[in-house]
């Protein structure tokens, strides 16, 4: 199994995984490469197969997460994903294994990541996780979890957690739907940008986009999901992309509601 890491130098030429053949999210997808350069200076890496297909895993230090967690000394995880024809065929433990190297070879004490609680989207799978060692350590009413892997076994005295702002959430609460997102994935400039404000639209209902662009904003946003997350009323709703589609919006905040 033969993986890169890419680097400011070969991010131009080669391909992120996501959105490779979608041309309607082109300029998300030169925006995401863009903002992975500008995460290397600051400790973040991309490590992907060397094959066409989505096979990748992102970290760095937690101390430059571009999401509202507080875990000095620790690598923190975000997007990682294994999908179709790969799945099986131990890409995911593998790119698991190379964190851990690096963390341990950084004098870190481990890996953290966010999940749900219950599947999320653009989420990684917390159940596969737990199983490689991980344990919950935070939690939020909404549903997003906190999970942790020390390198020795062991947790230290002053453990990750979420900060003040996602557990605050949008206080106080605005009317309407609210949006907060980010270049973290290719897909979401393009349904933010030019689908949701029609389906509010359609709807009678306010829309508020906060774009997500500088590390201090991502770290104090009021969701762990800083890809995407959805406010309805003040109130977390969801971090499924699709609910910008007029087609999709009333099935996945319904659902999510219910």
């Amino acid at each position: 199994m033969n993986y890169v890491t890419l680097t400011p130098d070969t991010l131009p030429e080669a391909h992120i995984c996501c959105a490779i053949s979608d041309k309607k999210c082109a300029k998300g997808y030169a925006d995401k490469k863009d903002w992975l350069a500008a995460q290397y200076e600051a400790g973040w890496r991309f490590r992907r197969l060397d094959a066409r297909g989505k096979v990748f895993l992102e970290y760095g230090p937690a101390e430059t997460a571009f999401m509202p967690i507080v875990a000095p000394g620790w690598l923190a995880l975000g997007c990682f994903w294994v999908s179709g024809q790969f799945k099986g065929q131990g890409h995911a433990k593998a790119l698991i294994a190379h964190a851990l190297d690096e963390a341990k070879a950084q004098g870190r004490a481990g890996l953290v990541t966010v999940v749900g609680r219950k599947k999320m989207h653009f989420l990684s799978d917390g159940k596969w996780l737990k199983r490689q060692g991980f344990i919950e350590v935070d939690a939020l009413d909404n549903g997003f979890s906190l999970l942790a892997r020390s390198i020795d076994g062991t947790q230290p005295a002053e453990q990750p957690r979420f900060a003040d702002s996602a557990r605050k959430g949008l206080v106080p609460a605005p009317k309407g739907v609210t949006v907060y997102y980010s270049a973290r994935c290719p897909f979401t400039d393009f349904h933010v940008g030019t689908e949701l404000a029609e389906t509010c639209r359609k709807r009678g209902l306010d829309l508020t986009v906060h774009k997500l662009e500088t590390l201090e904003a991502a770290q104090a946003a009021p969701s762990p999901s800083t890809v995407f997350s959805l406010f309805l009323d003040g109130a977390f709703v969801t971090t499924d992309l699709s609910a910008c589609m007029d087609s999709r919006f009333d099935r996945v905040v319904g659902a999510a509601r219910a």
